[in-house]
């Protein structure tokens, strides 16, 4: 399996892309810096664990992608706060995380599956 073949990579990448393309002209670095970082892990933890030698490793992995999805859709709900995003944008944004999320979690739970079956 490549990473490069997982739907959630692809998206979670695109996701990414996405915020870095949005923040290019923003002035405040701070923050800037923190919501493209956020996005940027999740598909780089997922390519990360996939890497990996074991499939324990590859969970571990993909549960810091999934906490960087919450992390990402904190800052994405204070970015429309402080109006740095369009309510539009940031509702499309937010439902992207949290689809990103269950895909984890499914990926997750199919793994763990896969680990009680090998023993």
């Amino acid at each position: 399996m490549r990473f490069e073949d997982l739907e959630v990579w692809k998206r979670s990448a695109r996701l990414s892309a996405e915020l870095y393309k949005s923040f290019a002209d923003c002035k405040d670095f701070g923050f800037r810096d923190q919501i493209t970082r956020s996005g940027l892990s999740i598909p780089s933890n997922i390519a990360e664990g996939l890497e990996r030698s074991s499939k324990k490793e590859f969970i571990r992995f993909l549960q810091y992608s999934k906490g960087s999805c919450g992390e990402l859709r904190t800052q994405i709900y204070i970015g429309i706060d402080i109006g740095y995003i369009k309510k539009s944008q940031g509702n499309t944004w937010v439902n992207e995380t949290r689809e990103i999320s269950a895909m984890l979690v499914g990926l997750i739970n199919s793994i763990e599956k896969q680990l009680k079956t090998d023993h």
